[in-house]
């Protein structure tokens, strides 16, 4: 049926399930047009509760990059587990006011206080004083330029955010005694082959070399998570590939014989 229909223009809807519609409980509405993780192929990896919460709940909690789509994603998971506090650091203006807008409607019932901070993760003296100021005893640090072509046309950007930036606030956490760092990398970080990856696996060597330094106390714990291709996050391949179909224009692969391994935004960022 859809080999038969595909040179028509239309739209692809689902159906809810067998069961709905024996039971009669189908209105037009209950057409809905395919989530981006119905192409995921298999079934959703569910989290231990206990881990998550481990971090979180009733703890302050920093996100970096919190604008971003794997930022802003990981806000709302900190959210749903009741932080003390949560806040949220961007240097996009507007994307901290839309994670700020997102979250406040989704905290109507806890009232949890987010506190949104205007800053750059390059600017030590700025992070220093957010770090003296609230004290958070977690940090999720996803600020980074993370678009492949982008950085490889900006290399002293590149290096400033993803290297600097990051052994910054590292160093800062180091300093205030912060409990619980997580970087957010990247698999280009196995074997660089672009100045991207390049930058996240040097992120991720300087916390290595912190951890292993003989003049630091060891008070804050350092985690690095590698995440793959993430399903519509933005600048992944998903969006890319949906405007050139919505546009009629043909799919550019990378490589015809690339296999991608996808993971949602949820799964990545729980």
């Amino acid at each position: 049926i859809l080999k038969k229909v595909s040179k028509y223009n239309l739209t692809v809807r689902t159906l809810p399930t067998l069961g709905d519609i024996a039971k009669g409980r189908i209105k037009a509405e209950d057409l809905i047009f395919l989530e981006i993780d119905d192409l995921l192929g298999r079934e959703k990896v569910m989290p231990n509760q206990d881990l998550m919460m481990k971090n979180i709940k009733n703890k302050t909690v920093l996100v970096t990059g919190a604008g971003g789509s794997i930022g802003s994603q990981i806000c709302r998971e900190v959210l749903k587990i009741k932080p003390k506090k949560l806040l949220i650091l961007d240097s996009n203006e507007y994307s901290l006011y839309s994670i700020l807008n997102n979250l406040d409607s989704l905290n109507h019932i806890n009232h949890i206080e987010i506190i949104p901070l205007l800053a750059s993760v390059q600017d030590g003296v700025k992070i220093n004083k957010v770090l003296n100021t609230w004290k958070p005893q977690t940090i999720y640090h996803a600020a980074a330029y993370k678009h492949v072509p982008i950085v490889e046309h900006n290399l002293a950007e590149g290096v400033k955010n993803n290297v600097f930036g990051t052994l910054t606030i590292a160093k800062a956490a180091l300093d205030k005694g912060v409990s619980d760092f997580v970087f957010i990398s990247t698999d280009k970080a196995v074997r660089p082959t672009n100045v991207m990856g390049a930058t996240k696996r040097l992120g991720e060597i300087c916390l290595q070399a912190l951890f292993d330094s003989k003049d630091v106390k060891k008070t804050t714990k350092f985690s690095m998570v590698r995440f793959g291709n993430v399903l519509d996050s933005s600048g992944s391949v998903i969006p890319k590939f949906k405007k050139q179909i919505d546009e009629r224009k043909p799919l550019t692969l990378t490589h015809p014989e690339i296999t991608r391994f996808f993971m949602t935004i949820k799964e990545a960022s729980e």
